[in-house]
Parts: C-alpha cells; structure tokens; sequence
C-alpha cells in the first residue's frame, strides 16, 4: 500500500493529513484569515505560515514513526487563487526535497467525499453539485453523479432560479461547499437539496489520491499548475481608492 501526505488550501480552511493503506493516521485543520470579494485571501504571509508549520508537524510524526512516504496529494482547485498557489507549491517543495510523486485532486471532487461517506444523497440518481464561493452571486460549480463520473464540467455560475433547472427536473440534486447558501437564496425547487458543514478538507483526499497513485496518474512536479479556472486579477484595496 501508500503512505501519502495530503495539502488543502483551496478555501477558508487550511488542513493536513497523512494515510497509510487506506488509513488517515494524522490530521490537523486551521482556519484561515476571511476571503477577499475575488476569492484570494486577506493575509497571504498567514496562509504560507500556518501551512508550513503544519506540513513541518505532519513530516515530524512520520519520520519520527520511520514512516516513508511515496507521494504527495494537493487539492489542485478550483478556488483560492492565492490559496492554491500557496497549497501547490508546498506540495511541491515537499515533493523535491523527498523525491516524492505528485497527485493533484481536483477541489470538486474532494468536497463529494464527505457527503459520500454520509451517505447523505440516498438516491440512487441523486446528482452532486459541489460548489467553491467565488465572487457576488457566482461559485465554481460542478455536477457529478453518485461515482463522481462527471455530468457537466466544472464551470462559473452565476446563480439564479433557473440555473440548474434542467437537472432539478429530472432527479434530486444536492448542493454543498461553502458556495451553497447563494443556491438556498435563489433556487426554490422541491429536487432542491441543501448540505450543510462541508469542507474540502485533506483527511477526505485519501479515496481519491490512492486512486490516481494506483492508477499512475501523476503530475510532473516542475510544470504542474493549479487549475484556477479564472486568471486572477489584483484591484486596488478600497482604502486606497
């Protein structure tokens, strides 16, 4: 089997974890300072120190445990644009140093575990929309089936009433990530259904990161990118304007 250490900096939440065959053996989460209206995070220096420390503490119990690690899992997005550059190259750095594998989990996914291990959606034609906040009444959104075969690529909704309708017509839905209290504002529709406290956080990444390790699917550790879905684009700070 594995042992592998999972990096998740995509939201407001900043986690760490490490599994061994198939077992979450150490984790530790942290919130982060608030998000700024375009996603990036009000205090990058904090987001780097908090992560570093952790990543410092999960290294210290598997060496100090004679554990040897074989790759490392990043949630690769989207999200955070600052977040996510901060999480990737972490990732990186530890995967350089150690001569370690890469595995990027797209963020999407990794919020459908939690609401898997549930068994939150019943239904067997239930369909998963996981959504990241991301500015106004937009969220990064994707829609997945109950084995996180994609059913419509990821994408940036603007949500209104009519957003999803031609899959609330046809079967339930259920959304959830942190972007999910735009779609409870606005769609009213009796296939609606709402998850509330799901994180994208690194102790769900295991299922998904062993898959991809198993599978060979790897990223080259000195060109891989975040899949931020939108450029990142820096405004003036209000008490400058």
């Amino acid at each position: 089997m594995s042992c592998i250490l999972h990096i998740e900096t995509s939201t407001q939440v900043c986690s760490v974890a490490v599994s061994e065959d198939s077992q979450i053996i150490y984790h530790e989460e942290e919130g982060l300072p608030g998000s700024l209206e375009d996603g990036t995070q009000e205090h990058k220096g904090s987001a780097a120190e908090k992560l570093g420390t952790m990543v410092d503490e999960a290294l210290s119990f598997t060496d100090s445990h004679a554990i040897p690690f074989d790759a490392v899992a990043v949630s690769c997005g989207p999200g955070s644009y600052t977040g996510l550059r901060i999480g990737v190259s972490m990732a990186k750095g530890v995967c350089f140093g150690r001569d370690l594998k890469l595995i990027a989990v797209p963020t999407l996914e990794l919020l459908c575990v939690p609401v898997l291990l549930r068994e939150a959606a019943e239904e067997e034609d239930a369909l998963l929309c996981p959504m990241i906040d991301a500015r106004r009444m937009e969220v990064y959104a994707g829609v997945y089936d109950r084995a996180l075969r994609a059913v419509r690529p990821i994408q940036a909704d603007i949500v209104g009433p009519e957003t999803y309708r031609q899959w609330l017509d046809e079967r339930p839905v259920y959304f959830f990530g942190n972007g999910a209290k735009k779609c409870m504002e606005t769609i009213n529709h009796p296939n609606a259904h709402y998850i509330d406290g799901i994180e994208p956080l690194a102790r769900w990444m295991q299922p998904l990161a062993e898959k991809r390790l198993m599978q060979g699917q790897t990223e080259d550790v000195a060109y891989f990118e975040p899949f931020y879905l939108k450029d990142y684009v820096a405004k003036m700070p209000k008490k400058l304007i």
